[in-house]
Formats: structure tokens, sequence, C-alpha cells
């Protein structure tokens, strides 16, 4: 079993570049997401394709609808992992500490949390 005793998925992180303003890329990527055919019914819940904005530059968002950084990504190996590897000296601007250093702390920690990394 995968992370909070969901069936194993496929998880990445990509590292982009964009002239949207955050709440504009959250609309991208909910339609996306709903385009994919995700139906939103259970929170954390198993789905066809899951978009998050991890952070965006050094900006902060606090609102209903996001927020950034993300604020439970120092809290799951699948999203550290796959940031790590892409970028490594990103710094949490709360934490104050880096991608590679969040993982490496939740690595060091008895989560309950199992990945696989794999080639695709």
């Amino acid at each position: 079993m995968g992370f909070a005793g969901q069936n194993w998925f496929i998880n990445a992180a990509a590292l982009l570049q964009t002239a949207l303003e955050p709440e504009d890329l959250l609309e991208t990527l909910l339609a996306v997401e709903q385009d994919f055919g995700r139906v939103r019914t259970i929170k954390w819940g198993p789905r066809t394709l899951d978009l998050d904005i991890l952070y965006y530059g050094d900006k902060r968002v606090d609102s209903p609808r996001l927020t950034i950084p993300h604020p439970l990504m120092h809290e799951r190996l699948f999203v550290l992992a796959p940031l790590a590897e892409i970028d490594p000296g990103w710094v949490h601007p709360m934490l104050e500490l880096s991608a590679l250093e969040m993982l490496e702390r939740l690595r060091a920690m008895d989560h309950g949390q199992e990945i696989e990394k794999v080639d695709i």
C-alpha cells in the first residue's frame, strides 16, 4: 500500500516557468484535472490525476483556495523525493530548509510512508 492506505500511484514533479499568476495557474491545473476525469468526492482519496503547486518562486499565498508553499509538502515523502531531485536547493520560506534537507529529515523519521523510484 502507498500513502494513507491508498493503492500505489505515480507521482512526479516538474519545474516550469509561466506568466500566469498563482490563482490563474491553479485554475488551469484544475481544468486539466477535470479533462482527465477528476471528480472531487473524498479529500485525499483516490483520483485520476492530482496537480499541485508546491511553490511559486518566493511568493507566499494563503487564501481559501490556494496555499503556497504547499502546506503539507514537508510531510510527504512522495512529494519531496522528486522535488529534491529536480530542485534540491530550493529553500522553503517558512521552514528555512532546502528541499533536500526536508527530504533527509523526513527519511530519518518513522513516518510510515513507502516510495519506490521507477523510470518511465
